[in-house]
């Protein structure tokens, strides 16, 4: 799978409604055959940070989101939003799913 994480630092203007402006996108991107999980958390040092954290399939799943019609409007709405481009780790790695943190085991 192609695993992602994102921090978008997001206007102190917009950070509350955040969860709205991208909810478009958020869920135009779910809607893809080959997305595992797109999933927004906020940090709880800086409230103007937002963590996306996405998975997809492969590299072709990964592809088609990139060229999707909703990434393109994203490109362009998304934006105006932010205070700075947004700062990405991306990885392919031989996994389908979370795997459990044994360390952390709840028996």
């Amino acid at each position: 799978m192609i695993f992602i994480t994102a921090k978008f630092l997001v206007k102190p203007e917009h950070a509350e409604a955040w969860p709205e402006i991208s909810g478009p996108f958020t869920r135009a991107t779910r809607g893809e055959p080959g997305c595992l999980w797109f999933d927004w958390s906020r940090s709880l040092d800086n409230p103007q940070e937002y963590v996306l954290v996405e998975a997809f399939r492969d590299g072709e799943a990964g592809g088609a989101h990139v060229g999707s019609a909703h990434f393109k409007q994203a490109q362009l709405d998304l934006p105006q939003y932010l205070v700075a481009t947004p700062k990405i780790v991306s990885q392919s790695i031989d996994q389908d799913d979370w795997s459990e943190l044994g360390e952390l085991a709840v028996k």
